[in-house]
């Protein structure tokens, strides 16, 4: 071996170990640094024809491992997903109080009841009225203020998902560029390790908020997708577009969320994404909050239904001088017809004696009041002719009102063995002649309509339907407009089912005996309905068909549209706490001061069966209000724990993950300080070697002078 050839190794081996030492230092500076991963220089023997001519780095590269990165990204994205989720179901939750006290919203619906049963037993009580009325008030204001902070946890995940896209973007945009740096680097052999580290710390960043799954490209950079495969960096990088909704209701239809891919397809984000908090902050928007409202809103609605059955089977004394019922959303001919059974109006004197009656007796279509033949189109004017001026009916905006004369009340009760009836509610309870709890709009959803019935809506009007698929990206948004021909709800139907114009490819409405329309979806599972816009107007009432019949969200908005009826509240005097008795004798009162009954009926509406609809994951059923708000305490009690479980364990998880990567990747003091030593001990000894290659050529020159 030459002198020469020494020399080379000598001069190789102190480049190598000089190399190593840059290394080392590096990965001795970025100790502290999250997410760095430590470099490692492969250094390989040169050979010369055959021989051995010292050692070179082949490259200095990261110390990545791909499974545990995977497997921290995964990590890292879910429990971001599950964390935003219990962070916002906590705030859910925490309005309606502690669970555990007997302060929180569930127990002052029980509280409620006692109030009332309490009331039966001093009904003459000025206080108690008062107190009572004001707890009932409360108690509403209360569930529409829940209610009000539900979609506002909707409205902040809606802004936090627009806040996401804008972080996205640059993040996809500053990856692609290094992609090209890392890629140019490779190409003219530089150490792009650097930049490598700088990347994957924007790919940790950037799987907060979507799941990512990373490639490596042959010339050098990533590729990155979804793991439902959509491309997010490759030759390019892919675009994110979101408008947030502003402001947020139960009724909001959300823009899409669209990523337009390198290549210039352009999909629903959503298809492509299964964790991060772009998901969880969907799935607290669309699912988690909607279910809670949904609940809240059944059970606020047959709350204030109860109340309004029990009082207006009672009556103040002296009787309230008019009645004005509820917005039926329907014509008087539609309204009266389907009434069985028997009740009587009367009108009655300061001293609740009673000075006119009529008592009808219903049988479908048809009715007697006071033994006179009538049906729905002579309804006002035999009765009102039955009752001898003592009382005038009329209807107008869908609305039935009773108006007393010459100082007279209105009172009404049904016949005890045989009591008019339509759809589960009595006469004066079906129009809401009586009504404790007021509302603007239908709060309950079965009209008692049938095929046959009018539907009052003009042809031509239109809804537009939105149907979402399991991701809840949107499939499709469906315009149905009223068909032009009889008016009937058949011909309503049948429009709405069609398979070409209608919804019948993805599900189908149906009425029931009630008269409740309800669509039901071929996969329950896998689409969602709701409603975009609704363009129709009912005549008489005024009132859209998605408020008519419930569809979509609308039923959620029911929490926020209670209030005790106005002139109640201005004078508890008013509260129908007596019950009228029919049978007292002529001249006698047929209302008493001192009559409970019509308190005890109110105490007891939380131990009466309710028909609960299916609302917010729940399947509904008959049951008490008592126990639907205890089982609905415990569903949000127990959701609310749950998600903050899996936050919980998600972050445990994601910490283990992180631990392991960097136990892999991360730098070692204890293994540098080595390097360290190991290289400079090489470094020297190469210094050596040429010292004694110079000794050696020093000895040679001597020779020969």
């Amino acid at each position: 071996m030459s002198l020469n050839s020494i020399m080379n190794i000598a001069t190789s081996g102190m480049k190598t170990a000089q190399s190593q030492l840059r290394v080392t230092a590096d990965n001795i500076a970025n100790v502290d640094t999250p997410g760095y991963v430590r470099k490692v220089a492969d250094q390989s023997a040169a050979v010369t024809n055959g021989y051995g001519s010292g050692v070179d780095i082949t490259r200095v590269r990261l110390a990545t491992d791909r499974f545990l990165q995977a497997a921290g990204l995964s990590a890292g994205a879910d429990a971001a997903r599950q964390g935003v989720r219990a962070e916002l179901y906590g705030q859910i939750q925490s309005q309606f109080g502690d669970p555990s006290s007997d302060t929180n919203f569930f127990a002052q619906v029980d509280k409620l009841f006692a109030n009332y049963a309490a009331l039966a037993e001093s009904p003459t009580s000025s206080a108690a009225r008062q107190e009572t009325v004001y707890k009932t008030q409360s108690m509403f204001n209360q569930a529409a203020g829940i209610a009000a902070q539900i979609q506002s946890a909707r409205q902040e995940a809606d802004s936090r998902l627009q806040s996401a896209v804008e972080t996205i973007n640059p993040l996809l945009e500053q990856i692609d560029k290094l992609n090209k740096t890392i890629a140019g680097g490779s190409v003219t052999n530089q150490d792009v390790t650097g930049a490598q580290n700088a990347q994957l710390g924007l790919i940790n960043e950037l799987s907060k908020y979507l799941d990512v799954k990373v490639e490596p490209r042959s010339n050098g950079g990533v590729t990155l997708r979804t793991n439902a495969g959509t491309t997010l960096v490759g030759e390019g990088h892919a675009t994110v577009s979101y408008q947030a909704a502003g402001t947020v209701d139960a009724t909001t239809a959300f823009s899409d969320i669209m990523i337009t891919e390198p290549s210039g397809t352009r999909w629903p984000l959503l298809d492509g994404v299964s964790s991060g908090q772009i998901r969880g902050l969907i799935e607290m928007r669309d699912v988690d909050a909607p279910a809670a409202a949904a609940r809240l809103g059944e059970l606020t609605a047959k709350l204030a239904d109860e109340l309004n059955r029990a009082h207006n089977a009672s009556s103040s004394l002296p009787a309230p001088a008019t009645l004005t019922g509820r917005n039926t959303g329907q014509s008087l001919q539609n309204a009266l017809t389907g009434f069985a059974g028997t009740t009587t109006i009367t009108a009655v004197n300061a001293a609740g004696v009673v000075q006119a009656s009529a008592q009808i007796v219903f049988s479908g279509a048809t009715m007697t009041i006071n033994g006179a033949a009538a049906d729905p189109s002579t309804f006002l004017s035999v009765l009102n002719a039955q009752m001898g001026g003592a009382v005038t009916a009329s209807f107008a905006d869908g609305r039935l009102q009773l108006d007393g004369a010459g100082g007279n009340g209105v009172a009404i009760a049904d016949d005890a063995t045989s009591p008019s009836n339509k759809g589960g509610r009595g006469f004066s309870h079906w129009f809401g002649l009586n009504d404790l709890v007021s509302t603007i709009t239908p709060t309950f959803y079965e009209t008692g309509l049938t095929l046959s019935s009018q539907h009052g809506f003009d042809a031509g009007e239109s809804l537009t339907f939105r149907f979402a698929g399991e991701s809840g990206a949107r499939q499709r948004d469906v315009t149905v407009s009223v068909p032009a021909g009889t008016g009937t709800m058949g011909e309503l139907l049948g429009a709405l089912n069609d398979p070409i114009t209608g919804v019948g490819r993805y599900g189908a409405f149906s009425l029931d005996a009630a008269g409740k329309l309800a669509f039901k979806a071929y996969d329950p599972a896998a689409t969602t309905m709701s409603i975009v816009t609704d363009a129709t107007t009912q005549t008489p009432s005024g009132v859209s068909m998605s408020q008519l019949f419930g569809l979509g969200a609308t039923g959620a908005t029911r929490a926020g549209a209670y209030s005790v009826r106005s002139d109640i509240q201005q004078d508890p005097g008013k509260l129908a706490l007596a019950q009228l008795n029919l049978s007292a004798a002529a001249g006698t009162p047929a209302l008493s001061k001192s009559d409970g009954r019509g308190g005890l009926a109110l105490g007891d509406v939380g131990k009466r069966n309710v028909a609960f609809a299916a609302a917010g994951g729940s399947s509904g059923g008959t049951k008490t209000l008592s126990a639907y708000a205890a089982d609905f305490a415990g569903e949000i009690g127990g959701k609310a724990a749950a998600a903050k479980t899996r936050s919980e364990t998600a972050a445990a998880l994601s910490k283990e993950a992180d631990s392991r990567r960097a136990s892999a990747q991360g730098v070692n003091m204890d293994e540098e300080l080595v390097n360290m030593t190991t290289f400079q001990q090489a470094y020297n000894a190469s210094a050596r070697l040429i010292q004694a290659s110079k000794d050696m050529y020093d000895v040679l020159i001597g020779i020969v002078r």
